[in-house]
């Protein structure tokens, strides 16, 4: 385990757990939220924008930062936190949902997937090794190994394939990230930019629990730093994905970090830290932002809606974010309609906000024994419904 990266786990209400994560570019506090900045930024906001929200860790995109503008021009500049002049930790995905996405575009194969780019057709191939050494060129606190994403819904044997060549392939990931850990720069061709770099490996299986079973075993069996339950928010319904991410959990080590990858809706936050999960991301708050979608205490408000052109309430009068605190839906609205730019900055603020003020909530929940009552209070409130 590199020197720089432990965990440990503080209080604990049911299964709900806080933590302490040390990573090489600082510590978290445990459950997190971490945004997603696809492309080095998050998409709307300047850096000042996103200091100022306080995100203690923030999630890049492999795939899309291997396309452009290259891991090898990140590494020259130093890595991703260097060149996006970050000092705080980043997670990496490994790519293996983008290639999942690009349906029409790729095929997997034992040695990994060939898929064509977005942007320019050219191909590319993604194997467990090169998702390792893009990484360490990115240099990211953690780095995700390389898994194979089956859909939904998908039949048994598609599942089984897909869970068993993750495990095959993490291995080969492992080994590889081990292989080049303590290497000097001047000695390895794929320098580690964060030289305690973490590495996480992803439990597959669908929604089936045995196979959920046989693949956390391997995947333990491995051993890594921490443990990401993958392959969910595919379209399963909702009750299936708790029930999966609960008995799925339970099973991962307790003295090590739980990640849920891509997942969710504030709900899903609040009931997956009921069943366990230590750390979240989605680009739902973002994207929804820029679609004028707002997420608030009381549900979701989608500010394009014409009731809104004369509304001069705040988003959320509950909520203390710079947007809710200076702007009512009327302006939002206006912003939004005439195309401004500053429509999905101030969109983007508030869901953010909201996402990261509901993880220091559930935080102190845990810390003092209250986590029942905030779970209870957040679903007398928040729904799922639009706000009217």
């Amino acid at each position: 385990m590199p020197a720089d990266f432990a965990f440990t786990v503080t209080h604990t209400d049911g299964r709900a757990r806080r933590g302490h994560l040390r990573l090489p570019h600082g510590e978290i506090e445990t459950p997190v939220f971490m945004p997603v900045g696809t492309r080095a930024a998050i998409k709307g906001l300047a850096h000042d924008q996103v200091m100022a929200l306080d995100p203690a860790i923030i999630l890049g995109n492999t795939y899309h930062l291997h396309l452009r503008p290259g891991d090898d021009l990140i590494a020259r500049a130093g890595g991703l936190h260097a060149f996006m002049g970050w000092e705080r930790p980043i997670l990496t995905d490994s790519g293996g949902y983008q290639v999942f996405s690009l349906a029409g575009r790729r095929s997997i194969t034992e040695n990994g997937a060939t898929f064509r780019s977005h942007i320019d057709g050219r191909a590319h191939v993604l194997t467990p090794e090169t998702a390792v050494d893009i990484q360490a060129r990115l240099g990211s606190d953690i780095a995700m190994i390389f898994d194979e994403c089956a859909p939904w819904p998908a039949t048994g044997d598609v599942v089984e394939s897909a869970m068993a060549r993750t495990l095959r392939w993490a291995r080969r990931g492992r080994d590889h990230f081990l292989g080049g850990q303590f290497l000097e720069a001047s000695a390895n061709d794929r320098p580690r930019a964060t030289p305690g770099q973490a590495q996480f490996g992803i439990v597959q299986g669908g929604t089936d629990l045995n196979l959920r079973d046989a693949s956390v075993a391997g995947t333990v069996a491995i051993g890594f730093e921490g443990y990401a339950i993958g392959g969910l928010s595919v379209g399963e319904p909702v009750a299936v994905m708790y029930d999966v991410v609960a008995h799925t959990a339970a099973q991962l080590p307790a003295e090590q970090p739980r990640y849920l990858m891509g997942t969710g809706m504030p709900d899903d936050l609040v009931e997956c830290v009921a069943r366990g999960i230590d750390m979240f991301d989605c680009v739902l708050p973002t994207r929804n932002a820029r679609n004028g979608q707002l997420l608030t205490r009381h549900g979701l408000l989608s500010i394009k809606n014409a009731r809104y052109a004369e509304d001069l309430r705040p988003p959320d009068p509950d909520c203390d974010c710079p947007t809710c605190r200076r702007h009512s839906r009327a302006y939002l609205r206006h912003l939004y309609m005439v195309g401004e730019m500053a429509a999905a900055t101030l969109n983007t603020v508030h869901n953010l906000h909201f996402y990261l003020d509901t993880m220091r909530g559930i935080r102190k929940a845990i810390e003092f024994g209250t986590f029942d009552h905030f779970r209870q209070e957040f679903h007398r409130t928040f729904s799922r419904r639009q706000v009217t």
